[in-house]
């Protein structure tokens, strides 16, 4: 099939969106896919005499689309900088070229990663050019992306979740004591999360998340275990547990060799393995979310569960959760890459 990979974009998970993309380019290509790598925001400009109607042969190219691309520094990237190599971006979200070379592909595999990539717009452009997209729709994208509104659905349908509250910047501070979590309320890859143990920490933390978004979620911190579980069609997959080395599961721990201990199967009992499988497809229906998502949970010394958030194109860097947990019930990332596609395209 002829396959486009859209990575990159302008949000702050840019580094690991490319990493995703580039990984997965290359599985596709291991399997006899006519695939392409594209950045959404910088596009693909026409070679010298090119022209429209060559498009398809664009899928036919031998050129190693990710050979440029590097790793997930440890620090997020200067958006400011990909932002100045399109002095249009301000009127065209899409770069040069992406959506007819989208339209003329069997199917998009969605490896974006924060907003625009997640937030449901792309997925909504595509609906409406009838552009075939891995993942799920622009509804239950939009809905995961606000972690607001996914913590009220949360609280209605039984699932549990931290206690906490959420502000505008601009609006009278609130709190829910020490220790807390405070994070953007649209983003992911904790980029914009800090946990806070004292009024300074809070300051700080809130001074942070707000270089991210206009509006924070400040909820209460659950010491304890952190857990993931990807679910996919409805059915969750085993149950992987993440420690760091040092500090909480941030940007760096999360994509950094070595910087977290990973273990899958988690190291459960049978019947709490079963309890968070259980909460992972409650969320992912109660999310309406399609195809595939992965949630991410935390658990009390008392062994009570606390899904943090949902996760609608999780990542698929070389140390990404979800294709750990796949691999567990030996799923290979290449086989995974091509369920995720076919679910595409079964619509």
């Amino acid at each position: 099939m002829n396959i486009v990979v859209l990575a990159g974009g302008i949000s702050s998970e840019r580094d690991v969106s490319l990493s995703s993309g580039a990984t997965i380019y290359r599985a596709l290509k291991e399997r006899g896919h006519r695939a392409i790598l594209l950045d959404v925001y910088l596009g693909y400009e026409w070679k010298s005499g090119e022209e429209a109607e060559d498009m398809d042969a664009i899928f036919e190219s031998d050129r190693d689309w990710a050979e440029a691309l590097g790793g997930v520094a440890v620090e997020n990237p200067d958006i400011s900088q990909i932002r100045a190599l399109r002095p249009d971006g301000d009127k065209n979200f899409f770069g040069p070229n992406v959506l007819t070379i989208c339209q003329r592909a069997d199917a998009v595999f969605m490896a974006l990663h924060g907003a625009d990539g997640e937030n449901g717009k792309v997925q909504a452009c595509f609906d409406l050019m009838g552009i075939t997209y891995t993942g799920t729709d622009y509804v239950s994208s939009a809905i995961c992306m606000d972690k607001g509104i996914s913590k009220e659905l949360f609280a209605a349908h039984g699932i549990p979740t931290p206690a906490g509250v959420r502000f505008k910047k601009g609006q009278s501070r609130k709190d829910c004591g020490f220790p807390c979590v405070v994070k953007a309320c649209c983003g992911g890859s904790s980029v914009g999360v800090s946990m806070a143990m004292t009024e300074q920490d809070y300051e700080k933390a809130l001074e942070e998340a707000f270089k991210y978004d206009e509006e924070v979620i400040v909820e209460q911190y659950i010491e304890g275990r952190e857990f993931s579980v990807g679910v996919m069609e409805g059915r969750a997959l085993p149950v992987i547990e993440i420690a760091p080395v040092e500090g909480f599961y941030d940007y760096k721990n999360k994509y950094q060799p070595g910087a977290a201990v990973e273990t899958c199967p988690a190291e459960l009992t049978g019947e709490k393995t079963a309890e968070l499988q259980k909460y992972a497809e409650k969320a992912f229906d109660a999310l309406r979310l399609k195809s595939y998502a992965r949630m991410d949970f935390r658990m009390n010394a008392r062994g009570e569960f606390f899904c943090l958030e949902a996760n609608t194109l999780p990542g698929m860097t070389p140390t990404s959760l979800l294709p750990q947990e796949a691999a567990a019930v030996g799923i290979s990332y290449g086989e995974l890459c091509e369920r995720i596609l076919e679910t595409a395209l079964k619509g």
